[in-house]
């Protein structure tokens, strides 16, 4: 292992248990070679487009908007 991937395991290893998962899925995401490439929807690009509209405007989501999302996942 290179030292800078150990710095960031060990960096990873202070997130919270949510981020690690994220964080280790899009790990995999990227060493799977082989794997076939998204293709976004219409649906999924329009969300991306207004998205990328709100954060120009500078609109983003309070610190309580995310915790009351994530809740509803955990």
């Amino acid at each position: 292992m290179t030292k800078l991937l150990e710095i960031a395991l060990e960096a990873a290893q202070r997130l919270p248990p949510e981020e690690q998962d994220e964080l280790a899925r899009a790990i995999l995401g990227m060493i799977d070679a082989d794997a076939e490439p998204h293709i976004l929807s219409d649906k999924e690009r329009a969300a991306i487009e207004r998205s990328s509209a709100a954060a120009e405007r500078g609109e983003f989501a309070t610190d309580e908007q995310v915790r009351a999302v994530l809740s509803k996942y955990s």
